[in-house]
């Protein structure tokens, strides 16, 4: 059976770390190839890497026809989707998944936008997409903050710092921190391990801090008295003596009724 690896579909998904490959090795090399690789046409779609280890220790493998798409942004969209849906992945891998799912999906309404009619309605050509920094969190299970750091490291990291994360040698934010600083600084720091990366993403947190803007200090509340406080006194005496006789007149109007009704 001709099988075709298709080097763009390849690489929509990450490639495993070298445990994960390892492990997926041994585990072919125990229990042969139970889940059978998926194909669009000749063109395999789902199943790369078991494909590379059958081809290399000669293990038998079923394949399996999926022929619902029409388009090779079909075909990686289900990827995507696919993999979303593993527990296995880890939040940065979630996070990279959706961002490139956004793509896709943005290029591709673009497309639809500009090839329709004159006077079709943009929800109608566009339809429903991922337009949103939330939209991309919620797809991928993350928050937004997550997210807007996992693409700070999609930006800006070298492939040592990503290979990094991956591997969970550094958290998503340190990664973040450490992203910043040039490229030779990010292999170094990659090269010294854990501890060097957790010291180089510290000294980019205190940098940070340090050209912060100084707080402008709270002006302090004068604690004097107004000059005219003696009046105010005066006055709050003046309408305390005229409260309390009002209240003895009630109180004797009060009385004189009281007095009246039981005269009748």
């Amino acid at each position: 059976m001709h099988i075709t690896v298709n080097d763009e579909l390849r690489g929509t998904i990450d490639p495993l770390t070298t445990n994960e490959y390892t492990a997926l090795e041994r585990s072919l090399l125990a229990e042969g190839c139970r889940d059978a690789l998926v194909l669009w046409g000749d063109i395999l779609i789902d199943g790369h890497n078991r494909y590379a280890i059958c081809q290399q220790h000669g293990i038998a493998f079923n394949t399996v026809q999926n022929t619902s798409f029409g388009t090779i942004d079909d075909v990686m969209l289900w990827m995507i989707d696919n993999h979303l849906a593993r527990r296995s992945v880890s939040d940065f891998q979630r996070g990279v998944l959706a961002l490139r799912k956004k793509d896709i999906v943005t290029a591709r309404h673009r497309v639809q936008l500009q090839d329709a009619p004159v006077g079709t309605p943009v929800a109608a050509a566009v339809g429903a997409s991922i337009t949103t920094r939330d939209d991309v969190a919620r797809l991928a299970g993350i928050s937004s903050n997550t997210l807007t750091r996992i693409e700070k490291i999609r930006n800006a990291a070298t492939p040592e710092l990503v290979d990094a994360v991956r591997a969970g040698t550094i958290s998503i934010n340190a990664a973040a921190e450490v992203s910043t600083l040039p490229a030779a600084d990010q292999v170094a720091a990659v090269a010294g391990g854990k501890k060097e990366l957790q010291q180089a993403a510290k000294q980019v947190r205190e940098m940070k801090a340090s050209t912060r803007p100084a707080r402008t200090p709270v002006p302090e509340v004068d604690a004097a008295p107004p000059a005219d406080t003696d009046a105010l006194q005066a006055r709050v005496l003046e309408l305390t003596a005229q409260n309390a006789a009002l209240i003895e007149r009630v109180a004797a109007l009060t009385a004189a009724l009281e007095a009246a009704r039981n005269a009748a």
